[in-house]
């Protein structure tokens, strides 16, 4: 995992400062979040792994099916990776690119796992004292799980906080066992 990370990072940052350039991140988003979907879908990785297709056929047969979803410089992008073997990369490519963005628009997307529904006025308090920890803006999704039992779950980023009480009881259970 950690090879394809590195060798998307480049594409990823390639993509990244065009579209900073054009003021276009929403746009190489999509672009990109379409691609990586499209280079995931078993035909298409057959299709991108012919060994009779030049690097060109596979380019213009990958813009086919994007349709007219992509703009010409995603096109010539396609191409790139087409020519270089790496167009098999788009779903690492779209992840490192959505990184990138999220450090250059200081934002963090968050989610929040409770038991049983929690109220906006919660949620806005808790996105409220994120933004303020982190430093970033904060993007909070939320969903039950009714296996916590109680407490929550938060993912932002790398970081877990696992305040439920399952989390408590596996802990203990752990601690006991040792």
């Amino acid at each position: 995992m950690a090879e394809l990370t590195t060798v998307a990072r480049p594409y990823a940052k390639a993509a990244f400062q065009v579209a900073l350039n054009d003021n276009a991140l929403d746009d190489w988003s999509r672009m990109l979040a379409l691609a990586a979907a499209i280079s995931r879908h078993d035909r298409v990785r057959l299709l991108l792994q012919a060994p009779a297709l030049t690097s060109n056929k596979v380019a213009e047969s990958f813009i086919d099916i994007c349709g007219d979803e992509l703009n010409d410089k995603a096109k010539n992008f396609v191409h790139l990776l087409a020519e270089n073997k790496r167009i098999i990369l788009f779903a690492e490519i779209a992840r490192n690119y959505e990184n990138l963005r999220a450090q250059q628009e200081k934002s963090l997307d968050v989610e929040v796992i409770t038991p049983y529904e929690i109220s906006s006025a919660v949620s806005d308090q808790l996105a409220a004292a994120l933004k303020s920890r982190l430093q970033r803006e904060v993007k909070l999704a939320t969903r039950t799980d009714q296996s916590l039992i109680g407490g929550a779950v938060v993912r932002a980023g790398d970081t877990v906080i696992d305040s439920s009480v399952r989390g408590k009881l596996a802990k203990l259970t752990e601690s006991i066992n040792s």
